[in-house]
This record gives C-alpha cells, structure tokens and sequence, in this order.
C-alpha cells in the first residue's frame, strides 16, 4: 500500500435523475497506487468516476482529496487540484491535428511546461512523435487513446483516472497503453484509478482492486489475492 491516502470515498450517492446508480460506495486510494476499479456493465464504475471528477452532482457522501473536501469544487478547479480523467473510447478532436490536441489538454500550464510535457508524452508514445502533424480524426483506436491518455498527462496530474482505456482496442495495443500507464506511475509517482470491465488485466497492473456490482464495492483487496479468490475467478473472470 502507497504512503498515505491521495482520495477517500465515503458513502457516496449518485445517480441520473431518478435513477439511482452509487448506493453507498466507500474507497480509498493511496498516494502512488494504482487501483483497479472492475465490475460489468453497469455496476456505476464510469459514474464514480465522473462524481470525482466534478462531471456530475453527488447525491449524498463525501469525496476527499488530499483530506479535503471537494464536493462543492468545480470540474475546473479539480483538473488544478491535479485530478484528471480520461474518458471512455479514445475522445479526440479530429479536425486538429495529434500535436494540437495534446497541448489542448496542457490550458493550465505555460507555453514552456505545455511543449516540456509533450516532449515527455512522446517518449511514452513513440508513435505520435512520428505522426504529430496527423489530423486526428484519421487515427486507429489505438493511437486515439495514446491521444485521449496524452492530453489527460498534458495537466501532469496527481490523480489520473481512466475509463476503460483499452476498450475495442487490439492486444498489441492495449499493452502499449498499459505499460504507459506503468511507466507514469512509476516515473511520475501518479495514483491511478483504473476502470475496467477486464479484470484480469487491470489487475495484472493494479497493486490492489475493488469488484462493483449494482453501486457498491462487492470485494476488495491485494489484485493477487482477488485473482486466487475462486469467488473473484467465478464471478469477475467466468472461470
């Protein structure tokens, strides 16, 4: 477990108009960690997340970030907090091109710290160092989500969450996204809260792991001890 807690969820409450979606949801996520979010459809994973980025109202609970409370904050002021998500399915702008897309995401920093990060995303992604001038519209989904994932790092964030970020993709791929994943965590010290509806390789990346299922945390725990749990394995894995 990371030194410290960066985020603590307590009892949160959240839905769309009448539809309730989180029924009493509690979490936490270390300093440092990365932490795998699973579950099927369904079970609220996107709609946490949007409640801690500020997207979307909370009903009822508590989201503290760094011991602070941040529900009355606004999306703007979380993403200066350092809290960024990266949301489901590569989202770009396609009529710009790679270069500009990431700097899009880099508005709160100086014209120097926007072309020093973009320096770093592309060691991280290779790919779009070679096509940066590419309109973005023209990307495979793969290169949309290095994309999507790069303007979310634009803002250098301290939380970074991401909603299905391997989603439609290929395996060769996904690995190219989650060991850009592991090298920001581990270069940057960046908590990550990983949403995926493949547990096992969000768990394969993840220190430790919370199953949902209809808005609350089902299991929880070490992502090595969950992938052993025959509980985990029939439920989560289908095996």
């Amino acid at each position: 477990m990371a030194q410290g807690i960066l985020l603590k969820v307590q009892d949160l409450r959240a839905g769309y108009g009448d539809a309730a979606v989180l029924l009493g949801l509690s979490l936490e996520a270390g300093v440092g960690e990365v932490l795998g979010i699973v579950g099927p459809n369904g079970a609220g994973k996107s709609t946490l997340l949007r409640c801690i980025s500020g997207l979307l109202r909370v009903k009822d609970g508590s989201i503290l970030y760094r011991g602070e409370e941040i529900r009355g904050v606004s999306c703007q002021e979380r993403t200066r907090l350092g809290i960024t998500l990266c949301l489901e399915g590569g989202k770009v702008l396609p009529e710009m091109n790679i270069e500009d897309n990431l700097l899009v995401g880099g508005y709160l920093r100086s014209k120097r710290e926007r072309y020093d990060r973009i320096s770093y995303i592309y060691t991280l992604f290779p790919r779009l160092r070679e096509r940066r001038k590419q309109i973005a519209g023209t990307l495979s989904g793969g290169e949309r989500q290095m994309v999507s994932l790069g303007r979310a790092l634009m803002s250098k964030p301290t939380l970074l969450m991401l909603d299905e970020p391997s989603f439609g993709l290929a395996p060769l791929a996904k690995r190219a996204i989650y060991e850009g994943v592991r090298r920001i965590n581990q270069e940057e010290d960046i908590s990550v809260l990983l949403v995926e509806q493949d547990a096992a390789l969000a768990l394969e990346f993840a220190e430790r792991g919370y199953a949902m299922e209809n808005g609350r945390v089902a299991m929880e725990g070490r992502s090595y001890e969950l992938l052993k749990s025959d509980l985990f394995k029939k439920v989560y894995l289908g095996v």
